[in-house]
């Protein structure tokens, strides 16, 4: 049986990197359509941020539900849900008539969307041993890169084409085709851990362990990067470098199909240093730090005035981003056991969620205020203060951090 969960596994990770891109075309689908959005519904900086917002704000709150509920209904039916949510709040896009009503499909968006990485998260646990879990999450995690590689030229196409609002049905219903494979294909491995419904911790008992709040604080001054170049890249295209939609889509994709390499890239130094005699502990923190210190390129991005060198530069940054975010994906597996994982990373965005609020809206204000250059400053130093929680606070990669549940 282990042969065959050997040979399965892959084609599994697969079936997450599909639902991860179709999270990211739903999600970078707004970003595309904003300078449309925003001259149709009259929207400011501010209140681009706000709509932003929305989304962020159920993220925040869904993580902490989804995690254990995954956890609670299995991997199969829990990504299914998430799933069938999100991609029903895709559709009601095309409802939108103001700032208002566009704000609350992204709010049931958020809710749907943040169960895809508990889940993720979950399926590796399940499937993979401690030394390629990180490359796996690497994997599945570049379905985001990809997701937002595609809606540029995509959702552009669709939106010149047929209009804004065909761009999100098309997106929407790319959901219900994952359904259609996803339920009938996905099964946990017979040697994956089973355990009944008590026997998964709350949250508010997993919260008394150090590493879940460490993890969560990191996650404040990490996540929000990411966020920021999803959201606000193409709006920095159009309106700082003076990008039309057509020249967005033709080149906003360029700096997320980079960002995907990183994924790859973090996951194989970790499992490379592993297989060198390195512990999970010293191995996962060291890949993460290297990967961080990209991050910093993203202040010089905004002060080259050549716009190829800006794109290169913001390119350098999110390779730092997913080459971090591969080894932190496998952080929970290498703590937890595998009945916990989706419930403590689902805690754990919640502190993503959270600082992707707080930074957008003092986003939204800087840009309106004074430009984009604080901000970028902002998204390329803020990595180090979640990098020094790891190092500084977050304890030893190992079971011992689960003695505080006893």
């Amino acid at each position: 049986m282990e042969g065959q969960a050997s040979r399965l596994r892959w084609g599994m990770i697969a079936l997450v990197f599909w639902a991860t891109v179709i999270n990211y075309l739903d999600r970078q689908a707004l970003s595309v359509a904003a300078p449309v959005l925003r001259e149709q519904f009259s929207m400011s900086n501010t209140e681009y941020s706000r709509v932003v917002t929305a989304f962020l704000l159920a993220y925040t709150i869904a993580n902490g539900i989804s995690g254990p509920l995954i956890d609670r209904m299995g991997t199969r039916a829990g990504y299914a849900l998430c799933m069938a949510w999100w991609s029903g709040a895709a559709l009601l896009h095309t409802l939108a008539t103001g700032v208002w009503s566009l704000g609350a499909a992204r709010f049931l968006l958020g809710l749907g969307e943040a169960g895809n990485w508990p889940a993720g998260v979950k399926v590796v646990a399940e499937w993979f041993p401690k030394r390629e879990r990180a490359l796996a999450s690497g994997l599945f995690n570049s379905g985001s890169a990809i997701g937002a590689i595609l809606a540029p030229p995509v959702v552009a196409w669709l939106l010149l084409q047929y209009g804004w609002r065909a761009s999100f049905v098309a997106v929407g219903l790319s959901g219900f085709v994952w359904l259609l494979i996803w339920w009938p294909v996905y099964r946990t491995p017979d040697s994956g851990a089973q355990v009944g419904r008590a026997e998964v911790p709350s949250p508010w008992r997993l919260f008394r362990v150090r590493f879940v709040w460490v993890f969560t604080l990191s996650k404040v001054f990490l996540d929000p990067v990411w966020y920021f170049y999803i959201f606000w890249f193409p709006e920095y295209l159009s309106k700082a470098r003076g990008f039309s939609m057509a020249s967005i889509g033709k080149y906003g994709w360029i700096p997320f199909l980079v960002a995907g390499l990183g994924n790859v890239a973090g996951g194989w130094m970790s499992a490379a240093l592993i297989r060198g005699g390195w512990t999970v502990d010293r191995a996962r923190k060291t890949a993460v730090t290297c990967f961080a210190a990209l991050m910093l390129a993203a202040v010089p991005a905004v002060l080259v005035s050549d716009v190829r060198v800006a794109i290169a530069l913001v390119a350098v940054a999110m390779v730092g981003y997913t080459g971090s975010t591969a080894n932190m994906l496998a952080f929970p597996a290498d703590v937890f056991p595998g009945y916990m994982v989706s419930s403590v990373y689902g805690l754990a965005s919640m502190g993503s969620g959270f600082g992707g609020m707080l930074f957008t809206l003092i986003t939204g204000w800087m840009v309106d205020r004074y430009s984009y250059v604080p901000a970028f400053v902002m998204f390329g130093v803020m990595p180090l203060v979640g990098l020094g929680l790891i190092w500084g606070w977050l304890g030893p990669l190992d079971g011992r951090s689960t003695e505080d549940l006893a």
